[in-house]
Formats: C-alpha cells, sequence, structure tokens
C-alpha cells in the first residue's frame, strides 16, 4: 500500500512538473509539454552549475548535446558521409553516391541561439541525410563557433568564409556541384546567419558564382523590439521562451547579462536612443508590415525615454549582419529567391513575417510557408522518439521548396 501510494505520489509530482498550459492550437501539446520538461530541467541544472561556478551553463548544455546528439559521421548506402571543413570552418558533407553528373547544393548552419548545437548533432545529421538523397544534392553542414568563446561577429565570419568556399570554384568542381543550382539556409539562429550572409554575397559584384535560392526556417533577425504580437502572443510558449532569447542575443552580442531587463522591456530601443533612426526604425515597424490577422488586438510598446546608452554600449543592436531585418531595401533586392518558414507558436513567428514582407516590397520571390500548430524548433525534431507531426509536414514542405527552386 504504502509503495502505491510513494508511487502515485511520484507519478502527481512528475505530472505537474510537466503540465503546461498551452494554446489550443499547438500540436500533440503533450509531446511538446515532455520536450520541454527536459529543456527545463537541463537549463535549471546549467544554471545551478553556472551560480556555483562549476561550469558555464553554456557549456554544461552543449556537454548534455555532446553525450545525447553527436554522432559520428556514417555514410549509407545512398549518402557518403564525411567530417571535413570549408574556409576553415568544420563542416559535415553529405554527399549522394553513384554518378557523375552535376547536382545542386546546400549549404546549412544549425540553430540552438549561437551558443548550443552543432552540425553533427543527431538531428542536423539525419535532416541534412535526407536533404541530400531526396534532392540528390550535396549538402553542407557549418559548425561554425559558438558562444560564450565566440561573440559577434565571430559567427557571422565563420559563416561567411564557409559560404565562399562553398562558392569557389574548388569545391564546386570537388563535389560536382551545379554553380547555378546553389542554396544558403539555416534554422533559428542558423537563418540569421544565412540571412545575412544572402545579403553580404547578393552584394558582392566581385564573385562570379552566387546563390540562387536562401531558405530561412523560423529565422531570428532582430532584437530592438521584444514586443512584437509573436513576442507579447508567445512569450511563455515552449520551447523558445521571451527571457531566454533575450539571454541568447546578449551572449552573441558580447554584452553584459544585466541588459537582460533592459531588452525585455524594450528600453534599449526607447525613442531617446540616439543610435536608432526613424529609417530603421520603420524596417521592423510590424504596425505597417504585418497582415491584421498576425496583429491581432496587440498594440506596441515604444518607450519615449529609457536607457539611451545601450545601443552605443552593445552597437552591434543596430548592425545588419547580427539583425538582417534592418537591412536597407536595396540589399534586401539583391538577394536570390527565398523560402521563409514560421510557426504561430513562436516568438520569432514575426520576424520571419515581417522579413518576407520587405524582401517581396524590394522585388524578390518569396515563398512564406506558415505553420498554424507550429512551434519553435519543430522541423529538427521530427526524426526525435517524441516525433511531432507538424515537424515531419513542415520538413517534407522544406524539400519540396528545395526540389522546385533549387
Amino acid at each position: 500500500m504504502r509503495l502505491r501510494l510513494a508511487g502515485a505520489v511520484l507519478l502527481s509530482a512528475a505530472a505537474y512538473y510537466v503540465y503546461l498550459p498551452l494554446p489550443s492550437g499547438v500540436s500533440e501539446p503533450w509531446k511538446l509539454m515532455l520536450l520541454d520538461a527536459l529543456f527545463r530541467s537541463f537549463m535549471r541544472a546549467s544554471d545551478v552549475a553556472h551560480a556555483l561556478g562549476v561550469c558555464h551553463r553554456v557549456h554544461l548544455l552543449n556537454q548534455v548535446v555532446s553525450w545525447v546528439e553527436v554522432i559520428e559521421a556514417r555514410s549509407c548506402p545512398a549518402v557518403h558521409v564525411t567530417d571535413s571543413s570549408l574556409g576553415g570552418v568544420p563542416t559535415r558533407v553529405f554527399q549522394p553516391k553513384g554518378g557523375k553528373k552535376l547536382r545542386r547544393g546546400v549549404i546549412y548552419f544549425h540553430g540552438g541561439g549561437w551558443a548550443l548545437g552543432s552540425g553533427r548533432m543527431r538531428s542536423y545529421d539525419l535532416l541534412c541525410r535526407k536533404m541530400a538523397e531526396d534532392l540528390d544534392a550535396v549538402v553542407m553542414s557549418v559548425d561554425y563557433r559558438l558562444a560564450p568563446e565566440a561573440v559577434f561577429p565571430d559567427q557571422y565570419h565563420d559563416a561567411l568564409a564557409a559560404s565562399r568556399a562553398f562558392l569557389s570554384a574548388q569545391v564546386l568542381e570537388r563535389y560536382s556541384i551545379d554553380p547555378e543550382r546553389l542554396c544558403v539556409s539555416g534554422d533559428s539562429a542558423g537563418g540569421n546567419l544565412a540571412a545575412a550572409v544572402a545579403q553580404e554575397l547578393g552584394s558582392d559584384d566581385s564573385l562570379t558564382v552566387k546563390f540562387t535560392a536562401q531558405a530561412l526556417i523560423y529565422p531570428v533577425l532582430q532584437a530592438l523590439d521584444f514586443y512584437t504580437p509573436s513576442y507579447q502572443q508567445n512569450q511563455a510558449v515552449p520551447i523558445l521562451y521571451r527571457p531566454v532569447m533575450a539571454r541568447f542575443w546578449l551572449q552573441y552580442l558580447g554584452a553584459d547579462s544585466s541588459l537582460e531587463p533592459l531588452l525585455l522591456a524594450n528600453n534599449h530601443s526607447s525613442l531617446d536612443q540616439p543610435g536608432i533612426s526613424a529609417d530603421i526604425r520603420s524596417r521592423l515597424d510590424w504596425t505597417s508590415l504585418l497582415p491584421g490577422d498576425r496583429k491581432k488586438h496587440f498594440r506596441p510598446v515604444l518607450k519615449e525615454t529609457g536607457s539611451p546608452g545601450v545601443v552605443a554600449e552593445v552597437p552591434a543592436l543596430t548592425d545588419v549582419k547580427a539583425a538582417p531585418l534592418l537591412a536597407e531595401q536595396g540589399v534586401l533586392g539583391r538577394t536570390p529567391k527565398a523560402y521563409v518558414m514560421t510557426c504561430e507558436f513562436d516568438v520569432l513567428r514575426d520576424d520571419g513575417l515581417m522579413y518576407a514582407k520587405r524582401l517581396q516590397n524590394a522585388g524578390v520571390a518569396v515563398t512564406s510557408d506558415h505553420y498554424e500548430d507550429g512551434f519553435h524548433g519543430c522541423m529538427v525534431f521530427a526524426f526525435l522518439p517524441m516525433m511531432s507531426d507538424v515537424g515531419q509536414r513542415s520538413m517534407s514542405s522544406f524539400i519540396h521548396w528545395l526540389d522546385q527552386n533549387v
């Protein structure tokens, strides 16, 4: 009897920890709750280790990722998988076997807040393996440097160096890649890097070979407004909570973590900030860039006075290499055709929607792919034991777009 009672208490405690009220439209909510409970456990353990001075929280999280997710490069009957480098940056290469014909090429940047993850993780390995096989394409997954050791612009420079090498005649010839069928892609923070690379290389007239497509999966694109409708609507929706995204941004930009409350209050983008012009503000004005069904009942939070020294202290907040949404229209117009995936239950939803709109306004052909039941990170969770239905659907659509447009 006592054993049963103890078991019931433990089950109740576990259920209490796992249960989280979620919006009714989220795909398979219990799977997301279980995934979130796992993430919260690791995050809290890492915070304790950080507070005790054992190690940096990011190091513990990445160690866990390494134990659980990172796998060796293993070839299969259809795809040859090797670990190599591009422009001096570690890269996992997925190359279809057989034949000597030219193949399309995709360079991919993984997500993880510029601090976590690896292209060698099981989920990314399987994603790129599937892309290579389904598309008969050469796929290269880049392991750029990570925070806290590396901060902006290190990750950007790695992504740019790898992309320039990817476009080089030597690499194209070595892997039999068609120079007219090339895509740069990434998810979340990797989508940020892919967008920034597409802008930089699209405007580089010295290049003889350029990307013909960009595919951005729930990208993070700006850090000036933490009160977009999606940040307000989804601030407590896993797996990317609003404060976590602010923390990732500060880590990436090499800024003091004490600035987090200022970012979350939009004090850093108040009207008395001398480093933010009206022109810059117009590039992320969601009241004009978002359709009414996304704005809903939400209102902008724009402070008259705030903390006017923040942009001077963290100038990368307005650097387009860190925040691609802030790029000028002329720069956007020189980027290749785009695929932008967004999810309804994601704080980054409006970053992607605003970027898609700005690209369209600049004359770029854009496919905006929105998932009403999607959540942040859903596509790369399509392979996990708790694989999500929306993850499988979004991955299929992503690969289908690549098949039709690259």
